[in-house]
């Protein structure tokens, strides 16, 4: 049968100019070729196939995960890629790994939280993948309540070492990805204890298994926690389970940059202020967000496409069918999603601008931001993973009965992206956060004015009082007058809120 572009007129009715758009989308002509050249490298590879992914079996599936990070791997050292090329194949790779906790989670925190000295010890071996790291902080009894982390970390004054533990069945370290099979190390976070005193949670380096034959060290416990949600999807994973049964380390093995223990035992902040690690939060989030519209604009792709090829009902006189694109109610549901797609790229990017501004500010000890810049980042997280987990969602249903066939993409594309939901602060609690830090600049709105992005609440009387000036419908084109509805609605709640708060007989009674 002849191949035929179904496409081909639609495309040619497009009324903007189609590689501009591919610059915007990109970032820049630069970050744009290189995003060309990464895409054909891996399309033209046929290593990195994955038509077969949600037939094979678990056991399959990982083996096959490994060659391919493997041979990317000999691809970026071969080919002497750089850090941005590296970090573009990857992404075109296309199948979550060990290498994205390696390099999103383990780096990151030994840059963000190890001195200068730890750093150019480990950095090296990591960035030459001479070790594997993964980043052990989520526990079975604890996630999102970090500070109730129960593994410790006892200082021995007479080995000069730290003894790791895991005291009860809830402290076992679960889930990190990485950790079940692949990783020789990790980032773990316990309670640091030194001369009878808990000092709360820290982050140490330690080796789990041996560099020789890759089997656990020993009173280490490492595991694969098993098969999650979904065919193919998320199981390319390796999460894992990890227990320590008074496994020893070398002191210098703590994460110094904040604070330290000496040889004595004796428990020191360094002059570096401790509000830095929210350094590496503000980037892993802004990484989040700027995968949500990586994600959606997958889903929407496939969806748009399908509904320009597909007909259904209303032809006249044996002609062709009307194509389901130009249903209204196709239209309703699918056109706001392509926008959605477009305006969380955007703040993708504001995100990154964020992460910069906050980094410079903390290094010059400004922590006027870092309450705004959490709230921020903890909301965006959350709006953008839940939108985009329904959007893929919705995006299968616009695509009929095709769209439940793993042949079309989506489902496995919702099960890779779903545990997004969940993974570096579960949604719900993100929210209440921001709920939190908008509660808290009202109450203050007297004696501190907001800036940023709640410097709408410094208005918050204006917006109480005052009703919408839009008299015709062409008003709502002009983006300030959306915006200051965004921010009376904003408000209004915020107020209504904070009222309700400050009534109730309790902080949580009638919320």
């Amino acid at each position: 049968m002849a191949k035929v572009d179904q496409l081909a007129h639609e495309r040619k009715k497009a009324q903007f100019d189609v590689g501009a758009l591919k610059v915007v989308w990109a970032g820049s002509q630069h970050a744009l070729q290189i995003s060309d050249r990464m895409a054909k490298l891996v399309a033209s590879d046929p290593v990195f196939l994955k038509d077969d992914r949600p037939r094979l079996s678990r056991k399959e599936l990982f083996r096959k995960t490994l060659h391919k990070a493997a041979h990317a791997w000999k691809l970026i050292v071969d080919l002497r890629l750089s850090e941005e090329e590296a970090s573009r194949l990857r992404f075109f790779v296309d199948e979550p790994a060990y290498t994205d906790l390696h390099w999103g989670m383990f780096i990151p925190a030994i840059k963000g939280q190890a001195n200068e000295e730890q750093q150019q010890e480990w950095l090296p071996l990591a960035y030459k993948m001479q070790i594997i790291g993964c980043y052990a902080q989520t526990e079975m009894g604890h996630g999102s309540n970090v500070q109730g982390l129960e593994t410790t970390a006892t200082f021995d004054p007479n080995t000069d070492e730290f003894v790791l533990n895991s005291p009860t069945l809830t402290s076992t370290k679960w889930w990190p990805g990485g950790l079940g099979k692949v990783s020789t190390h990790a980032i773990v976070y316990a309670r640091l204890i030194t001369d009878g005193q808990d000092y709360g949670v820290h982050g140490f380096i330690a080796q789990i298994r041996s560099l020789e034959d890759h089997q656990s060290l020993p009173g280490v416990t490492v595991a694969d926690i098993g098969m999650k949600f979904g065919n193919g999807a998320y199981n390319t994973m390796d999460n894992g389970l990890l227990r320590f049964d008074h496994v020893r380390i070398p002191r210098k093995q703590m994460l110094m940059r904040l604070s330290k223990v000496t040889r004595e035992g004796k428990y020191l902040h360094s002059d570096v202020p401790r509000q830095l690690v929210y350094g590496t939060m503000v980037y892993v989030r802004q990484t989040i967000v700027s995968d949500a519209s990586n994600y959606l604009s997958r889903a929407v792709c496939i969806a748009v496409r399908y509904s320009a090829v597909r007909r259904q009902f209303g032809s006249q006189a044996g002609g062709p069918e009307i194509q389901v694109i130009d249903y209204k109610t196709q239209q309703n549901r699918l056109f706001p999603l392509l926008a959605t797609v477009y305006a969380f790229r955007f703040v993708g990017e504001w995100m990154k601008w964020l992460y910069l501004d906050v980094t410079k500010r903390l290094e010059a000890k400004d922590f006027s931001t870092l309450a705004e810049a959490h709230a921020c980042t903890a909301g965006l997280k959350s709006l953008t993973t839940s939108v985009t987990a329904d959007g893929i969602e919705d995006c299968r249903k616009l695509c009929g009965g095709h769209g439940y066939l793993c042949s079309s993409g989506l489902p496995e594309l919702f099960a890779v992206y779903v545990p997004a939901c969940t993974y570096e602060g579960d949604n719900t609690v993100l929210l209440l956060q921001v709920a939190r830090f908008l509660m808290k600049t009202v109450q203050q709105l007297r004696s501190k004015r907001p800036v940023g992005t709640a410097a709408y609440l410094g208005k918050l009387e204006y917006l109480l009082e005052n009703n919408c000036t839009v008299s015709k419908a062409e008003d709502w084109l002009k983006p300030s007058v959306v915006l200051e509805a965004f921010e009376a609605r904003s408000a209004r709640l915020a107020a209504n809120c904070a009222l309700q708060v400050s009534q109730a007989s309790s902080p949580e009674a009638d919320l």
